[in-house]
This record gives structure tokens, C-alpha cells and sequence, in this order.
């Protein structure tokens, strides 16, 4: 059997894993809410995974874990940082990748690609849910939609408002007002994507963004959120299709998972070889 190795990560909204054959093709994926049992819920990804892929625990030879709770699995054989795993996973997808915007549930990041597809520099911005996908979703549950229909709710959008408060709270009662002057549920909402593209777009200033440019994370699945990148940078975008545009750190993880095997053969026969010398 070709040797199997699985990417986990643990993100702060959702966990996901996907499962990797020797010619990096995804045999499996899965995906489940994290909530406060980080440790379940990797296992609950990891599992989804392997039914799809159709192998058994034992099948897999390595287990690499990213993201904020990647401490938390207790199977992992290894562990890299989000931001490692995201570039692995962005460049393998789109390998002229240059600056990669990831937009999660609680933070926002900036990455600067340099030589070998390395981290070259990151910017964060995890201090206010105003610069991350919650602020969205808080949004559109104010309004009495779920996240599942922000997508839908934007596309019927004529024109978005303005909403520039630095702060969720403050934006939170700019969203309060326009609905008091009679603004569309949908109009607000575009205006929150707007506003969280305004602060991606400062970020990615601050790492010395270059195309081609990358767009990852949960908040990406919204077709909306990629076309105002778009039109704010004057150009093309890289968005990965369906779902992945939510496993590409995973992806990432498991595809350093690989190298590491190699790593770690070659340094196994280096060392029979020494010992017969």
C-alpha cells in the first residue's frame, strides 16, 4: 500500500483533516466543528477522513497537526505552525504564489512568500473580531441569517453601506443604525465584507504584497469576499475550488508530512550506510 499521511487542522471554528497518498492525491477529507474539545474534534476529522478515504487507522503512517489547537492532538507525530502549513498548501495548489490572504473565523494573515516557497514575512491581525470572519458571521446572525446564507443574502445586494468602525463593538452599532435609516439586510452585509476586505488589504501591505496572490480560509467559501479582493487590488486572485479554499492548511500540513518521511529515510539510510563503513 502507498504510504498514507494525514494533515489536521485545528482551527478555532472548525477542524480539519485531510488524507494524502505518496503522489500527493487527497484520498479523503473531513471536517467538523471545533468547539472546546480540541482533542475530540481532531479525532472526529481524522475519522470523517478515513471513511472517505476507506483506510483504517493503522493505515496511516504519519500525522502532521497545524493550526492554534495543533498541541492539542494527541496522535500527531509532529507539529508545524499554521502559517508554515498554509504556505506549503497555497504554493502546492498555485506554485507562482507570492502573497496568500487566509481570513479564518478568529484571525486574519498576511504571508509573504520567498525563496523555496519559504515564509518570508506575516502580519496578523487576532486582536479584534472586527478584522476576522467572526465579525461576518456575528453580523448576519444579528440580522437573522446564518452564516451558511451569507453568500446567498449578498448576492442580492444593490450597493453596500458604509461601516468603518476599528472595532466590532463600534461596528456593531453602525450595523444597529443603518438597519434604523431602513438599509437591506443584504446592502449591510456587503458593507461588513467590505470592510473586513479593507483590513486584509492593509495587511497585506504591511508583508510587501506582490502578486500572484492566494486566497485562502473559511470566509473565502463566500464568492462575494473574493470579487471585492479583486476589484480592491485591480487584479486576478487565486481562490481554491469548493471546499479547499477551507483545507488548504490542512493540505499543507500533510504535504510536509511527506518531505518529513523522506527526511527521515534518507537519514535512516545514511546512517546503515555509515555503520558499515
Amino acid at each position: 500500500m502507498s504510504t498514507l499521511v494525514t494533515g489536521i487542522d485545528v482551527g478555532s471554528t472548525y477542524t480539519k483533516a485531510v488524507i494524502l497518498n505518496e503522489a500527493n492525491q487527497i484520498l479523503g477529507k473531513g471536517m467538523t466543528n471545533t468547539s472546546f474539545k480540541l482533542a475530540e474534534a481532531a479525532q472526529r476529522a481524522f475519522q470523517q477522513a478515513r471513511e472517505q478515504a476507506d483506510v483504517g487507522e493503522n493505515d496511516v503512517t504519519y500525522v502532521v497537526a497545524t493550526g492554534f489547537g495543533r498541541h492539542q492532538v494527541p496522535f500527531r507525530d509532529v507539529n508545524v505552525t499554521d502559517l508554515t502549513a498554509s504556505a506549503r498548501g497555497a504554493a502546492f495548489l498555485y506554485p507562482k504564489t507570492q502573497t496568500i490572504l487566509d481570513v479564518g473565523g478568529q484571525t486574519m494573515k498576511a504571508i509573504r512568500l520567498g525563496a523555496n516557497q519559504m515564509v518570508k514575512s506575516f502580519r496578523l491581525n487576532d486582536k479584534c473580531a472586527a478584522g476576522t470572519g467572526a465579525f461576518l458571521e456575528k453580523t448576519a446572525r444579528y440580522l437573522g441569517y446564518t452564516t451558511q446564507e451569507i453568500g446567498a443574502l449578498v448576492a442580492t445586494s444593490k450597493d453596500h453601506v458604509s461601516i468603518s468602525g476599528v472595532c466590532a463593538v463600534f461596528a456593531e452599532s453602525e450595523v444597529i443604525n443603518h438597519l434604523s435609516q431602513g438599509a437591506s439586510p443584504a446592502d449591510i452585509m456587503y458593507g461588513a465584507i467590505v470592510s473586513l476586505v479593507d483590513r486584509s488589504v492593509q495587511l497585506m501591505k504591511r508583508v510587501r504584497m506582490e502578486p500572484e496572490f492566494t486566497l485562502i480560509g473559511g470566509i473565502l467559501r463566500f464568492k462575494t469576499m473574493a470579487d471585492v479582493v479583486r476589484n480592491e487590488l485591480r487584479t486576478e486572485v487565486n481562490v481554491p475550488e469548493g471546499d479547499m479554499v477551507q483545507f488548504t492548511s490542512a493540505l499543507g500540513a500533510a504535504i510536509l508530512g511527506h518531505r518529513r518521511l523522506e527526511k527521515l529515510k534518507l537519514e535512516k539510510m545514511k546512517s546503515t550506510i555509515s555503520a558499515f563503513d
